[in-house]
């Protein structure tokens, strides 16, 4: 070997140095996004308790209100069935996030050169 590739190889090793610094960059650039798909998600799950507080807190005004039984019964089942609404809806936005966090992860390290299952 030529001086002037022993000085582009690290020593003992058969790979260019520059190529551990594009896995640190790859890995780096995948947390950040990772990161960012967090916080999304944080704000969008602190909307949802907010609306749950709203809920409940919008049962207890409409209790407070009735004026007989088959009153209360109507504003629980209304307050149930949104409450089931919103846990469909929670079911379906906890799925599109993982896979969300999943697609990011797989597009960045299969486009900065890390090996493939399969490789």
């Amino acid at each position: 070997m030529d001086t002037k590739s022993t000085d582009r190889m690290g020593a003992g090793s058969m790979m260019p140095l520059g190529a551990g610094n594009e896995q640190t960059e790859a890995m780096l650039n995948v947390q950040k996004e990772l990161l960012g798909a967090y916080e999304d998600a944080s704000r969008a799950w602190l909307a949802r308790v907010k609306s749950e507080v709203d809920l409940w807190s919008g049962l207890a005004a409409k209790l407070t209100q009735t004026r007989s039984m088959p009153e209360a019964v109507a504003a629980y089942q209304e307050c149930v069935a949104q409450r089931m609404r919103m846990a469909a809806e929670d079911g379906q936005r906890l799925a599109e996030e993982c896979q969300k966090s999943m697609s990011k992860m797989t597009r960045a390290l299969s486009s900065n050169g890390w090996p493939s299952a399969g490789a």
